[in-house]
């Protein structure tokens, strides 16, 4: 081997020191990847988190990225109150499940909702709510986030017989899915949306919030008809009805005479809700119909009668994502948690939260 000096004369290496710099070299390349390989297989193999609880469910894929500040704590607005609330994690979820679920609902149906509602926690401690922002916090607790108590407000809403039973059993859901969360291609979800009641399938989310989400597509949702507002009769008198959509579009063009035949539904979603109705000359979206007469869903149809306009409405909620109603249908017809959830969130994994 032959390197050049200053004075670009021509210098000879002996094989010795030849054999050194290769061996320094391959040392180097060893020390490089090694790392790597250990990496890679601490994520393939390892089967406890850093906080040291198991996860039984071979389904669940052991999260790499994802990350909760060791003894960290939810900032919570509680708005009747206007103050900030700091919680344990899976104390406050256990506040949301109890307040956003029934608890005579199965257990099973009770873990998945544990498990949607982590997911949206730990999504608003990336993009938190604004008004909760504004007072330090990140997540507040009405439905312009998800609904928080804490367990005495929650008990004490229950009957004396069955309070500390539910509690019981709410805690038991949220401890057994501890630290999970879904994810779509490695990410938490941004859009864990629930509802309360299906009209027997859900809504795509493209056709309810103008987004395509490739995990909020429309799917079936089984055994709802139980549910109290899964089908509910809402009348109206036909003047308040014009007036109603006269307020939000002036020249609509309705008049009592010509109701009956300017009223026509265009189109409908994959889900069976309304897509876009025609009122007058306005073309309307069944999202926004629903919003203005304020309907339990904009899955509907609609008749006459007397003086009256009926609406007959199927379902309770926008649609789209987890149907309450439905995950504890599909609890009750033997379906694990985590079926309930890759049914209803199409494509996601089960990951679990890291302490660091």
């Amino acid at each position: 081997m032959r390197i050049v000096n200053e004075k670009g004369k021509k210098l000879r290496i002996n094989g010795s020191l030849k054999s050194v710099v290769i061996m320094t070299f391959i040392i180097l390349l060893i020390m490089i990847a090694l790392p790597i390989i250990f990496l890679k297989e601490s994520r393939n193999t390892s089967n406890m988190s850093s906080s040291g609880f198991k996860l039984n469910d071979e389904n669940i894929v052991k999260s790499s990225g994802l990350f909760f500040p060791e003894g960290g704590k939810v900032k919570l607005y509680r708005r009747e109150k206007n103050t900030v609330e700091e919680l344990d994690l899976e104390e406050y979820i256990k506040g949301v499940v109890a307040s956003e679920m029934p608890a005579n609902f199965d257990e099973e149906a009770l873990k998945a909702q544990a498990v949607a509602a982590r997911t949206y926690y730990m999504n608003k401690r990336i993009n938190p709510c604004k008004d909760a922002e504004s007072k330090g916090a990140e997540i507040c607790d009405s439905t312009n986030c998800q609904v928080y108590m804490d367990k005495e407000e929650r008990i004490s809403k229950w009957s004396q017989k069955d309070s500390e039973s539910n509690w019981n059993k709410i805690d038991e859901a949220v401890e057994s899915t501890k630290g999970q969360v879904l994810t779509y291609d490695g990410t938490v979800l941004e859009y864990p949306q629930f509802f309360a009641v299906s009209s027997g399938k859900t809504e795509d989310a493209v056709d309810v919030f103008s987004m395509s989400v490739p995990y909020l597509k429309s799917t079936d949702s089984k055994g709802e008809e139980i549910a109290p507002k899964y089908q509910t009769t809402f009348s109206m008198p036909l003047d308040d009805f014009i007036n109603k959509i006269k307020s939000n579009y002036k020249d609509a063009n309705l008049s009592k005479s010509n109701l009956k035949n300017s009223i026509e539904i265009e189109s409908y979603t994959e889900g069976g809700s309304v897509k876009e109705i025609k009122v007058g000359d306005k073309i309307i979206s069944g999202i926004d119909f629903r919003k203005i007469l304020n309907l339990n869903s904009a899955n509907f149809t609609i008749s006459f009668k007397n003086n009256d306009i009926v609406f007959l409405c199927k379902g309770y909620g926008h649609g789209v994502g987890m149907s309450q109603w439905g995950a504890n249908a599909m609890a009750k017809s033997g379906s694990k948690y985590e079926d309930i959830l890759k049914h209803y969130y199409s494509g996601v994994d089960i990951e679990e939260i890291k302490y660091k």
